[in-house]
């Protein structure tokens, strides 16, 4: 089986299966595995966590700062960490535009307990869980490329779903707060929060709902992403907890929340509320 990763604009094949056409037994973890017949293929369901650009439009969207144009530059530069060698999650995280993921550990997705009632939720479950893993396939050579798209599509949904659980845990924790303190979620777009660092927030735990948003734990309200890649992102990836219990975890971090709102004026008059 292939696996395309592309990286910088470019993509290359990877083989999964064992080289030599070798089988290699899947881990203990995943069990009652699945296989997929000589019948036809059932018709491809789209699998994708990233949505329509257009569902993000919005009339309403603050145009960012100057101070914040070097974010949405870097957006548009090549991917570092091309080596043959990356695991599956150290490339999709490092996928332009999933800079929201940190790199969940081995250990956590080889606990059964952390995966409980996913297999209901993503479609060719056992496949896409070797996929993260980098367990070689047996029938990797059996699937065609229809077939291996539908199971990468799988494996991004159910790292997704893995994600939003493992970031609600200490180490997941650790690993959001690096990224918080490097503005990798991007800035308020806010005037008066003078570009307050945000974080990733979904408006439903439910898949397939929503896009994520950003939350400023200064104004407490949630914005666009500034990037269009960032803003493709389903929100149940990150879910409606995170945010919230980040600032609980680390409260030091929480900042007072602004009192200062725009005040329109005419002729420096304030406009009279009727």
């Amino acid at each position: 089986m292939y696996r395309e990763r592309g990286v910088g604009g470019s993509s290359r094949k990877e083989y999964i299966a064992g080289g030599g056409g070798g089988s290699m037994e899947p881990s203990n973890a995943i069990n009652d595995r699945r296989h997929l017949d000589d019948s036809p293929f059932p018709t491809p369901i789209n699998l994708d966590h990233r949505f329509s650009s257009a569902v993000l439009s919005h009339p309403l969207q603050s145009i960012p700062s100057d101070a914040e144009e070097s974010e949405t530059d870097s957006q548009e530069s090549d991917v570092s960490g091309s080596d043959g060698d990356d695991t599956w999650i150290s490339w999709f995280c490092n996928l332009r535009g999933n800079e929201f993921f940190c790199e969940v550990d081995d250990e956590y997705i080889q606990d059964d307990f952390n995966l409980c009632e996913l297999s209901s939720q993503v479609p060719y479950y056992d496949y896409a869980l070797d996929l993260i893993l980098d367990i070689d396939s047996s029938q990797g050579d059996m699937f065609t490329d229809e077939q291996n798209e539908m199971v990468e599509s799988a494996a991004e949904m159910l790292y997704g779903l893995i994600h939003t659980r493992y970031i609600l845990t200490g180490k997941g924790m650790s690993a959001m707060l690096e990224k918080y303190k490097g503005y990798d979620f991007g800035r308020c777009p806010r005037v008066y929060c003078c570009g307050h660092p945000c974080l990733p927030v979904g408006q439903s735990d439910i898949p397939r709902s929503s896009t994520v948003k950003i939350y400023c734990p200064k104004c407490e309200d949630i914005f666009y992403p500034r990037s269009k890649y960032h803003g493709d992102i389903d929100g149940a990836y990150f879910g409606t907890t995170f945010p919230h219990l980040f600032l609980m975890t680390y409260g030091h971090l929480k900042p007072q929340k602004t009192t200062q709102s725009y005040v329109p004026r005419v002729f420096g008059f304030k406009l009279h509320k009727p």
